[in-house]
Parts: C-alpha cells; structure tokens; sequence
C-alpha cells in the first residue's frame, strides 16, 4: 500500500471517531435534558408556557398579504413569493432580475468558483473571492422592512349567498335623522338632504342593479359658514353607519410631480381608517374638507398646481375609476407598495365655506335693479344672514370651480348660518353638549354647575359678535370657567355653583352654596366636650 493510500486511511478513520464522539454527544444532551425536564416538573412547564407566548402572533401575520421586498407588490399581484431568510419575500419577477444582472457581471466565474468546493463560509469571508463580501439578510429590517401598515389584508374566500346583504339593514332616511338630531341642532334641511343621500348610496352599493338599471353614484356638496357644523355632521354620521370614514383637507392636495400630497393620499387615508381593507375601504365616505380652497386663482399666470389641475385630477376620483393608491403613504415612491381601489362605490362629500360665494350671489340677485317705484334696493340681501342658501351652479362656477368638477357633486347642501336662539340649544341640549362637560368635570370634585337662562344668553351674544360659529362657545366657556375650575379644588365645602349673566359680562360674580353637611359643627363640638 502506498504512503498516499495511508493517509488516505487514516483521514477516513479520524472521520469515523469524529462522528462517534458527535453521537455520543448528542444521546448524552438529550438524557440531561430529559433529566433536567424531570427535575424541573412544573416548573420547567411554566417556562415552556412563557416561551410559548413569547411566540408572534402567527394569526396576525396570516391576515395581511406578503409584500416583496424589491418592488413592493403585494402577493395578490405577483403570485407565489419565495422565502428568504429573515422573513424577507421576494416575488419571482425581481429575483429573475436579480439573477440576471449578477450573471451579466460574473466573467470569470467568480460566483460558480469550483475552488470553493461548496464552502459558502469562505465565500461570505472573502477567502474565496478578494475584496469581495455578499450582503448578509441578517444586516436588514426584521420583518422584511415592511410593517404591517403597509401590508394589504387577504381577501376573504367567498361564501356565496352568506355575504349578500339585506337591504332590511340599512337604516330609513327617518332613523338616520332621528340619530343626528341627538347630536345636531339645527340645520333640518341638510339632515334631510345627507340622509337621503346616504340611504340611497347604500342602496345602490348593495344591490348593485336593479332592473338592469344601473344607479350612478350622488356625491354631495356641502356649503355653509365656518362653525355651522358641516365636519360634524358627517364625523357623527361615519360613527351611526358604522362605516370607515376619511377626513381630509384639500388645501394640501397638489398636482402630481410637485411637492405636497398626491390627490391619491385621499383613497390611501380611507384604506387606513379601515385597516388596510380594500373590500370594506370600497364602501366608505371620503369626507374633503376645504374644497373651496381649490378653486381657480384669478388674475394668475403662473402654474396653478393647487388649485385648478387638482380639480382635473379629481375628476375620475370623483366619478368612479381603478387608481393606484400608495399603501401607508401620502404619496408615491418606490419604496411604497401600491394597490388598486375602485371608487365607485365610495361615497364623496366635498365641504367648504365658501366666503366670498355671498358678494357672487348678490350681484347675480341684484342685476333687476333699476329706478322708479318698482326697482329693488341694492341693500336689499345685505342682512340676509342665509343667502347661501340662494346659491346656483352658475354661482359655484364663478367662484372658481371647473363645470366638470361641480358636475360630478349633483346635490348641493346648504347649511344656516347659526342664531342666537341655535347657540343656546347647542350649549345644552345634544348629548355631548359644552355644558355637559363642564358639569361632569365639576360632578368628579363632588360639585354641581348650573347656568342660569340670562348666562346662556350672554354667552351666545358674545359668540355672535365673534362671528365663528359653534366654535366661540367653547372660547367663551374656557376664559369665564378659568378662575372657577382653579379655585374650587381649594375649598371641600363648595356643594354649588350657579353662573349668572352679570358674572359673564363681568359686572358681578357666580352664586356659590356651600354643602349642608358642613353646618353639622354643633353636634361635633358636643362630642369634644364630653
């Protein structure tokens, strides 16, 4: 035999002990740690339990789709993935990419170096290869780098006739008002208006055709003064449906390639309110703030990139189309995936102010004008404090919207500018009135808060003169409150306090009573005598 056959020999019987000395090993942890589990007896269950809830939630995972990491599509896009380490995805089409541009730059075969023999370990050292190091999975993001709010829920698996719904369901025009009453006051013709409307959208989004007749969507335009409840109005009612909701504001809406949210971000803020679920985001109300403030600039001549192009681009918003949404994002990158929503089905409420809609209609009001015993006075609609009430689409346009853009809001709503006698009822009456709130703060220090007929009164002066709506009452309540809600911790014995008329126009002060346990002195001090 020769010397090389030898060592040959001998390599293969080191080889041998080896793998004896590794099973021998191995039977001996496992014996420890069956001992070791033995001795430990409940104890050692209690530790299995806590590691067992240290697990993830393999549940939630399971709801939301895989994201690849390259490109950012969800799995309904791009079919099955494959699993790197890490919880890393990778859809087929970016590692045949991946695959191909490494293969483009191997010349010399450095990636199929048959040196290494299979040893991936000098590889990743560099031994293999000088001056070379492969990225490691470890170095990136746990979870892929994708969080769960920008991963798509899975679609569930279609029952058939269990998820047709009952148009018995949904509420009648009558139960959506009653609700809104609750919380409104005032503004009768536009909880009608709203609530027909929702009824109808609702009907038509569940029921699909009728008759082979199809229903086109009634999109809302909602138009009234500042503080006159119209962001309220459709927040209570998101909140009686049931339905996801998205509130956004216009003003930051820009045309796309320019610096501000995309017009999709509105789409997108509608499928984060309903948890990254676009069967149930499909079916809900985009409320867009503001609207006024896109319209036409006058007298411009540079590029009006916020003002009319984004109504262009809310067009196919507007009237039901497919469009790209960024997913966890306002706007779109490469580093957002994206999915496809149809807005058909979502219904649109615009609001906005409107504040010199009010100077368009009285001119248009005022064009009869002439003189003699029939003409009309120019000052005739000066105090007329509802005059939006007259309002046209001709007006609307000559504020500055696009004829397609108001076509596409076939119902006009008008809200009332809020009365004296409105301000009172709101200081009281709806259910989560300003009063309401400032007795049940006083109710945890153990005192009761009351307001007399002549404060709510002044009150409501005061928040006509500041000409903001609602939102003065609270201003008012909060400087008056100021030095009550402060000294009142102070004294155990304050039971009552009664707001007056002169306390609010500071010409006086509250009426305080004082608790009726505490005139029980007498009975004490017989006690300390004895």
């Amino acid at each position: 035999m020769s010397d090389f056959d030898n060592k040959d020999y001998e390599e293969e019987e080191r080889e041998d002990l080896k793998e004896e000395k590794k099973a021998f090993s191995n039977e001996g942890s496992e014996e420890s740690t069956e001992r070791n589990g033995s001795e430990k007896g409940d104890d050692g269950a209690l530790e299995e339990m806590k590691t067992e809830e240290k697990k993830p939630d393999v549940k939630k995972e399971n709801e939301y789709e895989d994201v690849c990491f390259i490109c950012r599509r969800p799995e309904s896009k791009t079919g099955k993935m494959f699993k790197l380490p890490n919880n890393i995805s990778v859809c087929n089409d970016c590692m045949h990419k991946t695959m191909d541009t490494v293969s483009q730059f191997d010349y010399q075969g450095m990636l199929n170096n048959t040196n290494l023999n299979g040893d991936w370990d000098k590889l990743n050292k560099g031994k293999g290869i000088p001056n070379i190091s492969f990225v490691n999975l470890a170095d990136l993001q746990g979870d892929g780098g994708i969080p769960n709010k920008q991963k798509l829920k899975k679609k569930k698996p279609e029952e058939g006739a269990a998820q047709v719904f009952d148009i018995k369901n949904i509420p009648a025009p009558h139960k959506i008002k009653a609700q809104l009453d609750e919380y409104v006051v005032g503004q009768e013709k536009a909880k009608k208006i709203i609530s027909v409307a929702v009824y109808n959208h609702y009907k038509r989004v569940f029921t699909g055709t009728m008759d082979e007749i199809e229903i086109e969507k009634s999109n809302i335009l909602m138009l009234g003064p500042t503080g006159s409840g119209k962001t309220y109005l459709v927040k209570t009612l998101a909140r009686l449906l049931d339905v996801p909701l998205a509130i956004t504001d216009a003003t930051s809406l820009t045309e796309a390639g320019y610096i501000g949210d995309d017009i999709e971000s509105v789409a997108s803020k509608l499928l984060a309110a309903a948890d990254n679920d676009v069967e149930r985001a499909e079916r809900g109300i985009i409320f867009i703030d503001e609207i006024d403030k896109i319209a036409k600039k006058k007298n411009t001549t540079s590029r009006d990139v916020s003002g009319e192009s984004v109504q262009q681009g809310m067009l196919k918003l507007l009237e039901g189309a497919e469009i790209e949404v960024p997913v966890g994002a306002n706007s779109k990158n490469a580093m957002v995936p994206l999915t496809t929503m149809n807005t058909k089905n979502i219904l649109f409420i615009c609001g906005g102010a409107f504040p010199d809609l009010e100077e368009i209609i009285k001119q248009r009001l005022n064009k009869g004008t002439s003189i003699g015993y029939t003409a009309e006075l120019k000052d005739k609609y000066d105090k007329d404090k509802n005059i939006l009430s007259k309002v046209t689409v001709e007006d609307i346009k000559k504020f500055g919207m696009i004829p397609e853009f108001i076509g596409r809001l076939p119902i006009i709503c008008t809200l009332e500018s809020l009365s004296k006698e409105m301000l009172v009822k709101i200081l009281k009456e709806p259910k989560n009135a300003i009063l309401k709130q400032y007795q049940k703060l006083l109710e945890l220090d153990e005192v009761n808060l009351e307001f007399d007929e002549g404060a709510l009164e002044a009150i409501a002066e005061k928040a006509m003169e500041k000409d903001t709506g609602a939102r003065a009452l609270r201003a008012i309540i909060e400087d008056f409150m100021l030095d009550i809600m402060y000294e009142i911790p102070k004294d155990d014995n304050i039971g009552r306090v009664t707001i007056t008329r002169e306390y609010i126009e500071n010409t006086g002060g509250p009426i305080i009573d004082i608790r009726s346990n505490s005139l029980e002195l007498p009975d004490n001090l017989n006690v300390i005598e004895q």
